[in-house]
């Protein structure tokens, strides 16, 4: 073989070799720390990156109406987190709009200049979990995984890895990370009718859940810290409304002369809770500084 052919074959084998190592996993790179306080988890081209969010969510815990018993308890869990004390996972469940995900937010505003950090994740992006403790183990800051909408369909993979992470794997996760998930269910997994067919029946009269229903509870279970939220009332849902009119600079009589058309608002949506609330307020003061009435 003459060596022009040889030079061929070589220039088409480095090639196969770079398509090869392009597919390889590659470990998860620090980013720049300094570039901001929340970070996104992703995937390129196979590898896992974490990219700084430039533009961060300026909403504080004092913006937060409503719910005072759940901000409360969130707060006091973060507050032992960045001082260094014992701290739970967290599993907010409950009603759409209510301010689940905005406290998550609100904390980290909060907290931030204390060292914690932020991490948003997809929950089909749990299974690299491990590759996130492993980067943020030996830092300083405190870390918060945030999954939001968080729930999964038989047989997803990310169930499991986020399960043995929150409890029960060899390899746990570090001191400065925790885990703070927001789900419209609170069990995570789908309930069907025929998982009562599993529980069980005893001679006294008890009755005690089956493997598939414990099963589907297991995960849920594994957060330390339960925070519920519930449906706003009238009441309730004006007080977000005036609190967000106010916001966007109304005054107290153009408040009042609002709320009507803020619960025909909250009536055409099917809601009312604290997103409607913050969507009617941006839409009305939208309206009235385009027509230059003020706001």
């Amino acid at each position: 073989m003459d060596s022009a052919k040889i030079d061929a074959l070589l220039d088409k084998v480095d090639r196969l070799i770079d398509r090869l190592q392009a597919t390889l996993a590659r470990p998860l790179a620090a980013p720049d720390w300094s570039a901001s306080v929340a970070f996104r988890y992703r995937k390129r081209a196979g590898a896992g990156v974490l990219e700084p969010v430039r533009h961060v969510a300026g909403i504080r815990l004092a913006d937060l109406k409503e719910v005072d018993a759940q901000k409360e308890r969130l707060a006091r869990n973060t507050e032992q987190f960045v001082a260094g004390a014992s701290a739970n996972n967290v599993l907010l469940t409950g009603a759409r709009g209510t301010g689940k995900s905005s406290l998550i937010k609100a904390c980290l505003n909060e907290y931030s200049a204390r060292g914690l950090r932020l991490i948003e994740v997809d929950k089909a992006d749990l299974v690299d979990l491990p590759d996130l403790v492993d980067l943020v183990a030996d830092r300083s800051e405190r870390f918060v995984v945030f999954c939001d909408d968080l729930s999964f369909d038989e047989g997803e993979p990310g169930y499991k890895a986020l399960k043995s992470m929150l409890d029960g794997s060899v390899a746990q996760a570090s001191d400065n990370l925790l885990i703070y998930a927001t789900s419209n269910r609170r069990h995570l997994l789908p309930e069907y009718m025929k998982d009562n067919l599993s529980y069980q029946h005893t001679e006294d009269g008890e009755v005690h859940p089956g493997e598939v229903v414990e099963e589907k509870i297991s995960l849920s279970e594994r957060f330390g810290l339960w925070i519920s939220f519930y449906p706003f009332s009238q009441n309730e849902y004006l007080a977000i409304v005036d609190q967000w009119l106010r916001h966007h600079g109304l005054t107290a009589e153009e408040i009042d002369a609002a709320r009507p058309e803020a619960l025909v608002f909250a009536l055409e949506r099917g809601s009312r809770s604290g997103r409607v609330a913050h969507q009617f307020a941006r839409d009305l003061a939208g309206r009235w500084a385009v027509a230059g009435k003020g706001a």
